[in-house]
């Protein structure tokens, strides 16, 4: 930067000159007696990229419309450029007001390019809009290619010439476009390298200490979606405090993860970012942090997505009970659910400096006084017991002082050795099967809260990919994944769409296309989410997207996601009026996975993975699990020759090979890309024990609430028309369901099956759980033509209700 020195002191030198030769000129006489109540204009450095080549980001800057910068870096791969090594080009006079920033918006400040310098990166960042081929959506899809070392070099070399020779740039306010314009820019991009700067002192950084401080705290209790906007309005962004997770806010959002946490983009006011935008506070704007933290203290435990109240657990009530009764006697007490010799009780003191807890009738000894703005954390193991628990508070003082109370939900544990059941039978009659050809099986058993069976049975691989029997099959462990098939609509999608009614974002009396407004024409806009829940919109059975040769013809054929969820969304015919009949149909649970994503914005497994799955700390249940890290000899095989059933099937693209961690079921495989709200999810047996648990505890598991106890109720009730169903799931109905739950479950039992051989009972009386996952299908197919059978379906363990029987049996000690 010799060159550039050299030009500034000539600047300096020509200016003189003039000022000298006009002084000699002219007859006014200055005299100067500077102030010191000035400073710079030069506030803001913002960074950008061209998306072009250097000739067109020339053209483009220089005399092409109405867009310019200080600096343009090219890049050395890039053949349009003259030069065999980098230069920096100087485009505009740094005094001069270059045209780079737009509308604008920074730390208050607007029309940044007032008050900025502007450096232009060759960078060939392009984003392609898939215009509204099929009538109802426009989606992007962008490309970011990485910077070149050379580049960043220059670049550092320049920006600290910069900030020399203008010294009110502060670290805060060197930016890149997306920040000072999210609503309509994304340069310089994810692939930028912020990090990289700071460490060359330049810019912005968190320390990752803090990061830590602060996601601890927030674990506990989120920051609602105002103080996250309060939040990054205190950084410099300009965002409306709204206290609503709107459009405005995903875009602040993603340009700020973009710029702190370019690896974790979602858009989503998550913990994570927040305790990023604080850490960032806490660094550069401590008075700011001082305020926030207050607030943070004073509001109640919020979504952090929804801003509406969350329960940290089963219970969590402030006391003295802010609108008490009348009659005294009912105020200030509450009861729950819990298990004998275990338990914990959550004590947020907010300004209290003491007070009487009583569990079961028994006083809580807590030390006093109390702390204000204090947690306290004590265990319920003396006090407990099975079934139904009380908490009563008294005396909380001084007068006008407020405690809140938590009780987690129950959560699993394995049973004590004390409590033993006989399940000799269970395992007699799945392992005579097994002797006798049958591939394997996994059987999980949860009572009162405690694991008490967890077998695996035969093995998760018999046959090579020619169907030949290997020397030795792989043996099955009890953590084993299967593909789950159509429990995926239970524990996927039902999952969510619990989760997202008990937030009020989804009614589910209310049309689709309330919310799909596509979703219109032959009597389309008429049918209700209930209506798909309880299979009673008027769809067949099934339509094979992934075959040329399906029933509705050519025009139906489909391997391509986005084709196939138009065909859905528009055109798939019903073959029953609405409400007419009951006809399981899987076109209803691939409607309803469109919903969440519609609703929530992101694709249905990254919906559930991150929402549900992963705040119960469950590690081994996804969709397309061979794409995110998990081995296929993780996971029970499922069909021996693919989708063929032994050369019987063919289809464009069929599989033919032994298939172990893909999904089996073919529309969810060609069709939807493996993910679908009817099949697609696998999962072991103790990730759905704790989904299990989940639905036990009426929504919620330790300190995570996923839905509430209402909304369960609605799904889990009997149908109108038929009790034997529910909303998605089967209902044991007294002995109506035999083949699956046995004769021994309680009238109030629920679960569903799976194609490929899983079955799941919860019964709420029983306060039990079971879950049996076998791979049926991994076994020769006997037969001739269409008239064939898998040899696994011939043993009793592959038909489900001896086995729930014999489990039953053992649990309730039936002679």
């Amino acid at each position: 930067m010799a060159t550039k020195h050299i030009s500034r002191l000539l600047v300096k030198f020509v200016v003189g000159l003039m000022v000298l030769t006009q002084s000699a000129c002219s007859q006014l006489t200055i005299e100067q007696q500077l102030s010191d109540n000035y400073n710079q204009r030069i506030k803001f450095l913002v960074l950008h990229y061209t998306a072009g080549d250097y000739q067109e980001s020339m053209q483009a800057l220089t005399t092409q419309g109405h867009a310019s910068a200080h600096y343009l870096i090219p890049a050395l791969n890039d053949a349009s450029y003259p030069e065999n090594s980098l230069k920096v080009v100087q485009l505009v006079e740094e005094q001069h007001r270059a045209w780079h920033a737009g509308r604008s918006y920074w730390q208050g400040k607007e029309s940044i390019n007032d008050q900025s310098i502007g450096i232009e990166l060759v960078n060939l960042a392009n984003c392609q809009k898939r215009e509204q081929e099929y009538g109802y959506s426009q989606q992007k899809i962008c490309f970011y290619p990485d910077y070149q070392a050379e580049q960043i070099s220059l670049l550092i070399t320049l920006i600290k010439d910069i900030l020399a020779n203008n010294p009110d740039i502060k670290p805060t306010a060197i930016v890149g476009h997306s920040d000072i314009a999210p609503n309509r820019k994304t340069d310089p991009g994810p692939r930028f390298p912020w990090h990289q700067l700071y460490q060359a002192g330049i810019g912005a950084w968190y320390e990752q200490e803090t990061v830590a401080k602060y996601w601890q705290r927030f674990n506990d209790k989120p920051p609602s979606v105002a103080l996250i906007q309060q939040a990054l309005l205190s950084y410099g962004y300009k965002i409306q405090v709204t206290g609503h997770y709107d459009a405005q806010t995903r875009a602040v959002i993603h340009a700020f993860q973009q710029h702190f946490i370019p690896w974790q983009i979602s858009q989503r006011p998550d913990v994570k970012t927040a305790a990023v935008i604080f850490a960032l506070l806490d660094k550069y704007f401590h008075q700011q942090l001082t305020h926030l933290l207050k607030l943070y203290e004073q509001a109640p435990a919020t979504d952090v997505e929804g801003n509406k109240p969350v329960k940290k657990g089963q219970l969590s009530e402030v006391f003295p009970q802010r609108e008490p009764s009348s009659r005294k006697l009912v105020n200030d007490r509450a009861s729950f659910k819990g298990y004998a010799k275990r338990g914990e009780i959550i004590i947020d003191n907010v300004n209290a400096n003491s007070a009487d807890i009583f569990i079961n009738g028994e006083k809580l000894l807590i030390a006093q006084p109390m702390n204000q703005h204090s947690r306290y954390r004590y265990s319920l193991k003396r006090r407990s017991q099975d079934g139904v628990n009380t908490v009563k508070v008294e005396n909380v003082l001084p007068k006008g002082s407020e405690i809140r109370v938590t009780i987690p939900y129950p959560a699993l544990k394995k049973a004590d050795i004390s409590k033993r059941y006989d399940f000799a039978m269970v395992d007699k009659l799945i392992q005579d099967d097994v002797a006798n050809g049958f591939p394997g099986a996994v059987l999980m058993v949860v009572k009162d809260g405690e694991i008490i069976k967890h077998s695996a049975y035969g093995f998760n691989r018999k046959y090579h990919d020619s169907g030949e029997p290997l020397t030795r099959g792989v043996e099955m462990s009890p953590d084993t994944l299967f593909d789950l098939a159509s429990n995926t609509k239970m524990f996927a999608t039902n999952f969510a769409l619990m989760k997202l009614i008990s937030q009020g974002k989804l009614d589910i009396n209310q049309a689709i296309s309330h919310y799909l407004p596509e979703y219109v024409g032959e009597g389309r806009r008429y049918r209700t989410i209930k209506d798909m829940l309880s299979h009673r919109a008027g769809y067949a059975a099934q339509v094979k997207f992934h075959r040329k040769d399906n029933r509705l013809g050519e025009e139906f054929y489909s391997q391509d996601k986005e084709l196939t969820e138009h065909l859905i969304l528009t055109q798939v015919p019903f073959i029953a009026p609405r409400q007419s009949k009951r006809i399981y149909s899987d076109t209803d649970y691939m409607l309803l996975g469109l919903l969440v994503e519609r609703i929530t914005g992101m694709a249905l497994d990254t919906y559930v993975e991150t929402e549900i799955y992963q705040p119960l700390a469950l590690e081994n249940i996804a969709f397309n699990p061979l794409k995110k890290g998990w081995h296929k000899n993780q996971f029970a095989a499922t069909e021996i020759h693919g989708n063929t059933r032994d050369g019987r099937v063919e289809f464009e693209q069929v599989r033919d090979y032994v298939l172990q961690g893909e999904v089996h079921d073919e529309n969810a495989y060609h069709s939807f890309a493996g993910v679908a709200g009817h099949a697609g999810l696998f999962a072991d047996a103790e990730s759905l024990a704790v989904l299990a648990q989940v639905l036990l505890n009426q929504g919620g598991y330790n300190e995570v609430e996923l839905f509430s106890p209402q909304v369960l109720a609605e799904f889990t009730k009997a149908d109108d028309s038929n009790a034997a169903f529910a909303l998605g799931w089967q209902r044991a109905n007294q002995g109506e369901n035999r083949w699956h739950f046995g004769p021994y479950a309680s009238a109030s039992a629920y679960g569903h099956t799976g194609w490929t051989g899983t079955a799941t009972v919860i019964d709420p009386t029983h306060d039990l759980a079971i879950i049996l996952l076998t791979n049926v299908r991994h076994s020769p197919i006997k037969g001739k033509g269409c008239h064939y059978q898998f040899e696994g379906k011939q043993f009793e363990t592959g038909k489900y209700g001896s086995i729930i029987s014999l489990v039953y049996e053992a649990v309730l000690k039936v002679n």
